[in-house]
């Protein structure tokens, strides 16, 4: 059975650690707020200006000048602190955010990615993506294994415009999770219910199982 959209950000929320500084991406990874286990301290940072974000609000108690990136209504915490989007920039590109998780079109085996446009369609700009990938210290990326047609997101080399290259270094599905190495795509873990077969059938790129897999 394969993952939804909730059970993905919550798999995504083990990736955290202790103290981290973290940017969420538009789509899935702003779920991710709501997963953050109890006895983890991170603080989430917006490139639109805001660091220590907090979870969605409850319907009925929004504020419509509290946005992330997505633009999606947030909360703030008593740590919260605001300041302009150059200084935000700031700090993405001087390698101060622990971990990036991003949304992504399409990822090829060597960690490429390619995430902010689509070629003949109207888009606003990159916004942070090439900024975050960039400069953050590890990136993760969540996405569905497949598009709409069926087609693999997992590629041997993206089609699409690239925000990076070589610099994801985990990603996770709705099928499984992979490991970006020098050798290339490597599963380390399956969705309930999901097998081996399952993924080789849903993906284009070439890729190697985990021992602890195997076994």
């Amino acid at each position: 059975m394969a993952w939804d959209r909730n059970q993905m950000a919550a798999r995504a929320a083990q990736e955290l650690e202790d103290g981290f500084y973290v940017n969420l991406g538009i789509g899935i990874p702003t779920l991710v707020a709501n997963y953050i286990p109890d006895d983890i301290d991170v603080t989430l940072q917006s490139e639109n200006g805001m660091l220590g974000m907090g979870p969605f609000p409850y319907e009925g108690e929004e504020d419509p000048d509290l946005i992330n990136a997505g633009k999606q209504t947030i909360t703030e915490l008593r740590r919260t602190s605001y300041f302009s989007s150059a200084d935000s920039f700031g700090m993405i590109r001087g390698g101060h955010i622990d971990l990036s998780i991003l949304g992504a079109m399409e990822v090829s085996e060597k960690g490429d990615i390619a995430n902010w446009m689509i070629p003949g369609k109207m888009v606003k700009g990159m916004g942070g993506a090439m900024d975050l990938v960039a400069g953050v210290k590890r990136v993760v990326v969540i996405m569905d294994h497949t598009n709409k047609a069926g087609e693999s997101k997992l590629l041997k080399a993206c089609t699409l415009p690239l925000t990076g290259t070589g610099v994801v270094d985990r990603i996770i599905t709705n099928l499984g999770v992979f490991d970006v190495t020098p050798d290339g795509l490597l599963l380390v873990e399956l969705a309930p219910e999901v097998t081996v077969a399952d993924i080789e059938k849903a993906t284009e790129a070439k890729f190697r199982v985990s021992d602890k897999l195997a076994a």
